[in-house]
């Protein structure tokens, strides 16, 4: 169900594009990309709850990083080239080390387009292998064409699609400068390639995507059952703060990964309903109430999409 067909490429070129519009006719200011402590070692820059667009520079996702004795790893690389820069900054504020591996949680364009300015560091770049997947679809590459096009300078055609160094098949452990790093597969469940970071000394938990805070997630093609699954697995770790893809740091587990949770919950049951009683989608959406989750941010910009693909997911389920 991970496969991207032409109708979804051109549904998502066509997203991304209305999306950075309606964002376009609100200017903001550049965003100011400021690291905050998250442990004695791991620290976090949080993007913003909105739209990418080129006014934000596509800063709407968070990135991470952990200063060990002899190097600094970071997880994600933020939406764009200059965000990356940026990131590499406020490292800068606080270290000299250089910085020796990027971790990439999964490969959705407001994580990944700042790659190329780490690795233009000599930095080692890992990532699940399903990722490749994605990474040579057409899906890929019209996607940073819309977003050359949308976020324009910022995005450009200098921007690039970066592979990893080193393709993980499953769980990985590292000791990099007296630190432990406990790399987790959780995917396919936001994406095919799901990757989780977890430092066991100081209890944080680098959880990409599989959490959303303080605005509605995406879904898209997604694995909602397998997500929900996979947040279940999170909820295994022995941590004091959860750093999510999208919103503030967590120091309440299971509370604040209970939004993302319920959200995944009700679209499959309503949608899952529908899907049974083969109603239409939109007669689905529009009698389906959604009022504990339209005051969330970026709800007008996502629920429908989301509804509409677990519409679809229901219906194969169902099939099976």
């Amino acid at each position: 169900m991970f496969n991207q067909t032409n109708t979804w490429t051109h549904a998502l070129v066509l997203i991304v594009s209305i999306a950075s519009t309606a964002m376009g006719a609100h200017a903001q200011e550049t965003p100011e990309v400021q690291s905050q402590r998250v442990s004695n070692s791991a620290f976090y820059v949080q993007g913003q709850s909105a739209l990418g667009s080129a006014e934000n520079q596509n800063y709407i996702s968070n990135a991470g990083f952990v200063i060990t004795q002899t190097s600094v790893v970071v997880i994600d690389a933020l939406g764009s080239p200059v965000l990356a820069d940026k990131l590499v900054q406020q490292i800068r504020k606080l270290t000299p080390l250089p910085i020796s591996h990027v971790i990439l949680t999964h490969y959705h364009a407001d994580h990944i387009y700042g790659l190329q300015s780490l690795k233009a560091q000599g930095v080692k770049v890992l990532a699940h292998r399903a990722a490749l997947n994605y990474l040579n679809s057409e899906t890929a590459e019209q996607r940073l064409a819309a977003s050359r096009h949308d976020f324009a300078p910022w995005i450009n055609k200098d921007t690039r699609l970066v592979g990893a160094d080193e393709w993980l098949d499953g769980d990985r452990e590292m000791q990099i400068g007296g630190v432990k790093f406990i790399i987790k597969a959780v995917g396919p469940a936001h994406t095919p390639e799901d990757l989780v970071v977890y430092i066991p000394s100081e209890k944080v938990l680098f959880a990409g995507d599989l959490v959303f805070r303080n605005r509605i997630p995406f879904v898209g093609q997604a694995n909602s059952q397998l997500w929900m699954k996979a947040i279940q697995t999170l909820l295994s770790f022995d941590t004091v703060a959860i750093v999510p893809g999208h919103g503030p740091v967590s120091e309440k587990a299971k509370e604040d990964m209970q939004q993302t949770y319920n959200y995944l919950a009700y679209l499959r049951k309503a949608m899952g309903e529908a899907a049974l009683n083969l109603d239409p989608f939109e007669e689905a959406y529009r009698t389906t109430d959604w009022s504990s989750f339209d005051q969330i941010p970026l709800f007008q910009f996502a629920n429908r999409m989301n509804a509409y693909n677990t519409y679809l997911l229901m219906e194969q389920e169902l099939k099976k």
